[in-house]
């Protein structure tokens, strides 16, 4: 029996898009100021001709909005885990340009990671010219982003240009469909605690399987806080390439999960030098699908950083299991020291008894 929660959660935490929409001090403007810093910033690290990967921190000062941005950092660590930060002045710069700008922003946030089969540490979500090597996965269609986590502590979102319909974003806190499940079915509580394995889209590396070999939970505890990793599509995906498609049981109780956070989720515009920031264990993220759109020059662009935050963001049942077990494959969530040194080419670092994850 797996150590199950049988107790609302009752911390920050647990919102609903009603409860946003009445206290918005998770929005900040970048004012006039901010973005000359930044500007300064920017033009720091082209006189120094430092690449991407080698900027950190102390690279990149900005002294009036590190007050804003530890609190940022604060309150994706211990808060609701959802900030969107508008005013980005993605119309004013390069695209190589607003890379650096963008990482030495997130810099003073967390650990940027690479994302894809191309071992970048900016990935382009869009369906033209910019979209990355990334196996099966859909990032960056038309059709609707249902909601999901991504692979890493803290997911990041750049809107450079949106699609000419605007669709909006969508964010849900996933303690709050938590405590749905305990009051409408808790019994399915047992099935997610016990979790599913998660496809790896076919960007796992030599050596490793194409799915994960072992089950992740949807939700586990651990001193009394609960932590969720939940991407319906990998997870229907492994079962399918497994030849052992979910049951009609299984699919229900996704389905009621889906319906939960769904309700109960935050809707709002994501609009061009808009950032959004989700801690993963905590908030789900999706947008509802758009128009196609041929033309390049019109196509939806965003940039996103996966970031891993400093230290211990929460306790885990097993950080090998929740933390670092789905991001950690092929040339997937390696850090730039990490890529820089070449470890990237060698076998990852597993577990003495060649289990899951790193060490």
């Amino acid at each position: 029996m797996h150590n199950i929660r049988s107790n609302p959660i009752d911390d920050a935490t647990v919102w609903t898009g009603a409860s946003l929409e009445g206290n918005r001090d998770w929005e900040y403007t970048l004012n006039n100021q901010d973005r000359s810093e930044l500007a300064s910033a920017l033009a720091g690290v082209r006189r120094s001709q430092l690449r991407l990967e080698k900027i950190s921190k102390p690279d990149f000062l900005l002294p009036n909005l590190e007050t804003r941005l530890a609190e940022i950092s604060n309150e994706l660590r211990t808060g609701r885990g959802f900030v969107l930060l508008r005013g980005f002045p993605v119309n004013e710069y390069s695209y190589e340009d607003l890379e650096l700008m963008y990482w030495g922003l997130c810099s003073h946030i967390g650990l940027g990671l690479t994302q894809n089969g191309d071992a970048t540490f900016i990935h382009y979500v869009t369906d033209g010219k910019r979209r990355p090597s990334q196996g099966r996965r859909g990032v960056g269609f038309p059709r609707e982003a249902p909601l999901h986590i991504d692979l890493t502590d803290v997911v990041s979102l750049l809107c450079v240009r949106q699609a000419p319909d605007n669709p909006p974003s969508w964010v849900a806190s996933s303690m709050n469909a938590y405590n749905g499940l305990l009051r409408r079915q808790p019994k399915a509580l047992e099935r997610l605690y016990e979790g599913f394995e998660w496809d790896r889209m076919d960007e796992h590396g030599r050596g490793e399987t194409p799915t994960s070999g072992y089950k992740v939970p949807v939700f586990s505890q651990k001193d009394g806080v609960v932590s969720c990793q939940y991407n319906r599509n990998w997870i229907e995906n492994a079962a399918n390439r497994k030849g052992t498609p979910l049951s009609v049981t299984e699919i229900a109780i996704l389905d009621l999960l889906d319906e939960i956070a769904f309700e109960a989720r935050l809707e709002f515009p994501f609009t061009e030098g808009d950032i959004q920031f989700c801690t993963n264990y905590t908030v789900m993220h999706g947008r509802a699908a758009h128009s196609v759109v041929d033309e390049e020059e019109r196509k939806r662009v965003l940039m996103r950083i996966w970031l891993d935050m400093p230290g211990k963001i929460r306790p885990f049942v097993d950080d090998a299991l929740i933390r670092y077990g789905n991001g950690r494959h092929g040339q997937i969530g390696w850090s730039p020291q990490e890529m820089l040194s070449g470890l990237n080419t060698l076998p990852r670092a597993r577990r003495p008894d060649g289990t899951i994850g790193h060490v």
